[in-house]
């Protein structure tokens, strides 16, 4: 699992988006008990916060200690520095794995593997996404041909799975295949658009590469199209949701 994100872990704790509760509100309805849950990739927490306001006891882990250092604390969450693919975690301890934003970095036939000891019979497991922020307008058209012509080469081969909404990442569980549709949407101002794109991995890849942020001239060009108001913004998101094979105890 790479490391990309210990670098700028403070401004993703500042200007990445907040995942919607509704999306958390189903994932509790699917989930047969409510005592542990493991969100793997935890980044700053913003997912497990709202776990833990349901899970008797929210484990998250994350490889990177910055990015654990900018946690949103709860008594209930425990955090921990540790990979997808080998945790020290008991067998069959969860009702519920999440992982947000973070499935595309795994090496995935380890992370199944270990899944698959430490789920429950009968849990489940979601893999969510979100994938290029849509904008409306003259700002979106900005942002999509800086992606595209600007960041694209400094992605990691790995961003291919975001692009494919994760449908080529190996799922070995009893998916569901009616998962609803989620909104993930946000106002911002343009210091807090152009903060969150100066979080992307490819970003940081093009500074190393360069010696200098693309990000300063996106800031420029969006100055010019920017009506200087709260803009609304949307961050897609993707599921894959899915049982554990296992069978519970009759």
């Amino acid at each position: 699992m790479k490391d990309n994100f210990s670098t700028q872990s403070a401004d993703y704790a500042k200007f990445r988006p907040v995942y919607p509760q509704e999306l958390i509100d189903y994932l509790i309805t699917l989930t047969q008990s409510h005592e542990n849950c493991w969100d793997c990739g935890t980044g700053n927490g913003q997912l497990a916060v709202k776990l833990a306001d349901t899970f008797q006891v929210v484990y998250a882990t994350d490889i990177s200690e910055k990015q654990l250092a900018n946690a949103v604390q709860k008594a209930n969450i425990k955090y921990s520095k540790q990979t997808a693919e080998q945790t020290n975690f008991p067998d069959q301890h969860f009702d519920l794995i999440t992982v947000a934003q973070a499935a595309h970095w795994f090496d995935h036939e380890r992370f199944n593997q270990e899944v698959n000891r430490v789920l429950k019979p009968g849990g489940v497991i979601a893999l969510i996404g979100y994938g290029l922020v849509q904008v409306e307008g003259s700002v979106g058209e900005i942002i999509k041909e800086f992606y595209w012509n600007v960041t694209h080469p400094y992605w990691d081969p790995e961003r291919d799975h975001i692009e494919a909404a994760y449908q080529t990442i190996p799922f070995p569980y009893n998916e569901i295949e009616d998962v609803p549709s989620f909104e993930m949407k946000k106002e911002m101002m343009l210091d807090d658009l152009v903060g969150y794109i100066s979080t992307w991995s490819a970003v940081q890849h093009f500074i190393k590469q360069n010696g200098h942020s693309p990000v300063d001239k996106l800031h420029q060009d969006l100055k010019g199209v920017w009506n200087g108001k709260l803009i609304d913004v949307d961050f897609p998101i993707f599921t894959r949701v899915g049982k554990s094979r296992k069978q519970t105890c009759s």
